[in-house]
């Protein structure tokens, strides 16, 4: 996950120089949020950067806690967890809804050297990659 100043800006960067298809694009307006996912081929069946803007461009919100992480996808969320627990690894979020109403969990765990990282576990699909025009 990259916080980005302008999401257009940094869609254009990764889309026109690196040739990345846009995946996913989402919309959170109750937190002036947009998303985008970049990256190559769906990301159903290849990974993403996923890209966030805070506000309206340019803007430099304050960096939330869980800003520049790695996000891992696994098979079975709750049944890691429970390993990861009995490990000693600290949890920052216990898992559970990426959101209400969906199938799509989430985790959010510090490693050893304290870096976040993100656990998903993945039930919907996005479908082919987003074409703007």
């Amino acid at each position: 996950m990259m916080l980005v100043s302008d999401l257009d800006r940094s869609i254009d960067f990764y889309t026109r120089l690196f040739g990345m298809d846009i995946q996913r694009l989402r919309a959170a307006p109750e937190r002036s949020e947009r998303v985008a996912y970049v990256g190559y081929g769906s990301d159903d069946d290849s990974h993403a950067l996923e890209l966030i803007q805070i506000g309206a461009p340019s803007e430099n919100p304050k960096m939330a806690p869980w800003t520049g992480h790695v996000a891992i996808f696994v098979s079975d969320l709750y049944k890691l967890c429970e390993k990861l627990k009995a490990e000693g690894v600290k949890f920052t979020q216990e898992p559970g809804p990426v959101r209400t109403g969906t199938k799509d969990l989430v985790a959010f765990i510090t490693d050893r050297d304290g870096y976040t990282l993100e656990l998903t576990e993945r039930h919907s699909k996005s479908g082919p990659p987003a074409k703007i025009t």
